[in-house]
């Protein structure tokens, strides 16, 4: 870990792929993920990646918040111990940054279930370094109606630490974005569309870096390939299909750009606009 940055965790690691000093590798991000596992970003935040990728006036920068101990395994995987899965899974996110040319990659390295402690704030002091550090233009992390409950920790310490600083240094952008739960059922004029279309290569490069998961056991790397293609196609019912890979998001931007806003109001509404639009087609 650089002596610049003190994390908590003591296996918590920063990666530069291209050795930029520190300060400058962090002060350059304008498209930053916050997510929860390793792969966690390659999966919801192709997107930012996309637009960094091979260019000088964007970068992405990465968050991977847990160590990944806890993850499914089998086959070849079978037999790795915790201790074992939390080192490969760290080489294989720093990997994917590499293959992915990040401005950086930190790996925060917390039990999982220390994040979904609710009176533990160790990760929101993380993030606030950090978010200090980048003052990206764009955030992307998990979505609030994510079926995973540490994506959803994470995506809460984010919020709340987006929140905490000053107004004019806040992104632009924060995007809820998909793993444990698409969002095909939010209404148009809520979805952000993210068109990552004639980036199949780049996508599928980065899945493959992460053989603990695919081998072992969850083909991620067919799953979100196939949800892309058919949001692409299920986008619009009256149109030929203007794109091949679709991904599609939450927008959270309401909820950091004031302080008045609760995330948790903030979604009833999202729920109760999908619900009228459900019922008004059935005209009830």
């Amino acid at each position: 870990m650089s002596k610049l940055m003190k994390f908590h965790q003591n296996h918590a690691q920063i990666y530069v792929p291209d050795d930029m000093p520190l300060p400058a590798a962090l002060s350059r991000v304008t498209h930053l993920g916050i997510g929860a596992h390793a792969d966690d970003l390659e999966f919801m935040a192709l997107h930012g990646i996309a637009e960094c990728y091979q260019r000088t006036e964007h970068w992405f920068g990465g968050i991977t918040c847990t160590d990944g101990a806890g993850c499914s395994r089998s086959g070849a995987f079978e037999n790795i111990t915790d201790v074992e899965m939390v080192e490969i899974r760290a080489h294989e996110q720093n990997a994917a940054a590499q293959l992915g040319a990040y401005g950086v990659m930190v790996q925060l390295a917390y039990p999982s279930h220390a994040i979904r402690k609710s009176d533990e704030n160790s990760l929101q002091q993380d993030l606030l370094q950090l978010l200090n550090a980048t003052t990206p233009e764009v955030v992307y992390t998990h979505n609030p109606a994510d079926r995973h409950a540490t994506h959803i920790s994470v995506m809460r310490s984010a919020i709340q630490v987006i929140r905490e600083i000053p107004s004019e240094q806040r992104p632009r952008k924060v995007i809820g974005c998909e793993v444990w739960r698409d969002l095909d059922w939010l209404p148009d004029d809520l979805k952000v569309v993210m068109d990552v279309s004639g980036h199949d290569q780049l996508a599928g490069a980065l899945n493959a870096v992460f053989k603990s998961q695919i081998a072992g056991g969850k083909r991620y790397d067919l799953a979100i390939a196939g949800r892309r293609s058919a949001h692409a196609t299920f986008c619009d019912a009256h149109t030929s299909d203007s794109a091949t890979q679709l991904i599609f998001g939450m927008d959270l931007t309401p909820v950091v750009t004031g302080n008045s806003m609760d995330l948790a109001d903030y979604v009833e509404e999202v729920l109760d606009k999908f619900r009228q639009e459900v019922m008004c087609q059935l005209n009830i």
